[in-house]
């Protein structure tokens, strides 16, 4: 498992709860900066997800 899937899933999991804070809290900028954060976590998931796959192909 790639490094970046690890990353990506902690960064989506601490977005949600910025986001929720946010929404909880009424405040807009933390809310927008969870979604942000989520949005990049899961980027980067997705990154490493290829990553595996390329290494998968590469190791055949």
């Amino acid at each position: 498992m790639d490094k970046d899937r690890i990353a990506g899933a902690a960064k989506q999991v601490k977005g949600a709860v910025k986001e929720a804070v946010g929404k909880a809290t009424g405040d807009t900028k933390t809310q927008v900066e969870g979604a942000a954060e989520k949005a990049a976590g899961k980027a980067q998931s997705s990154l490493g997800k290829a990553k595996d796959a390329v290494r998968d192909v590469t190791e055949r």
